[in-house]
């Protein structure tokens, strides 16, 4: 079954219709299908050599938002969004991990395990460069699932909001990452606009694209 595409001037309608949303609307939520689909997107987002070094929290409950409100620098869409998405790296990624996602990898694409050897070596090695900082690596993964997430949220009318204001090792604390292998790196807010949000109608800045894009034919 072929996909039903967006055409051109929707997804630029759509991009230009978001902003870093300041004010939620607390009354309304995002319905469970919308949901879904923006849980899917976030699973489905790429990453380097595969590997997906993350997890998503998502957080709905009202009273550990009130408690991670204290870490966001008193930032209210932490509590008034519909959804609280923390996205969070796993930490230390080693070489059992590779492992697993090599099984993963002949499992659903049902090719023999031994097929995948050399695949598993080139990202054993990666990782095992004493350059590398693993988790700094995992991180900047961590900010391709944010702009998916922004995008696919965008494309179907929710609202949201990028956060770095926060501060980690609290939100670490309140949700139990640690103990679970995680660590925070980013916090977005998902819901739907105030009708009082001023910033919803500010013109957005933003550098001509003759500036921005330069080819190289």
């Amino acid at each position: 079954m072929s996909p039903t595409f967006v055409a051109p001037d929707q997804v630029i309608e759509a991009l230009q219709w978001r902003y870093a949303t300041k004010s939620f609307d607390p009354n309304r939520k995002i319905p469970a299908e919308t949901w879904a689909a923006i849980e899917q997107s976030l699973v489905l987002t790429p990453s380097s050599f595969g590997m997906q070094p993350w997890k998503f929290f998502v957080v709905t409950h009202d009273g550990i938002r009130q408690q991670l409100l204290e870490h966001s620098w008193k930032q209210r869409q932490v509590v008034d969004a519909s959804h609280l998405v923390i996205l969070a790296i796993k930490k230390d990624v080693d070489e059992e991990e590779v492992d697993r996602y090599m099984h993963s990898t002949a499992e659903v694409r049902q090719a023999p395990l031994e097929s995948l050897e050399g695949f598993g070596k080139v990202i054993k090695g990666f990782l095992a460069n004493p350059q590398m900082n693993v988790n700094e690596w995992a991180a900047k993964q961590v900010y391709i699932a944010l702009g998916q997430l922004m995008a696919a949220a965008a494309l179907m009318g929710v609202d949201a909001c990028p956060m770095e204001g926060f501060v980690p090792p609290k939100y670490d604390e309140v949700l139990g990452l640690t103990e679970k292998g995680y660590a925070s790196v980013l916090v977005c807010p998902l819901g739907y606009r105030a009708a009082d949000d001023k910033y919803a109608t500010t013109p957005k800045v933003r550098y001509p694209l003759s500036e921005m894009v330069e080819h190289i034919d």
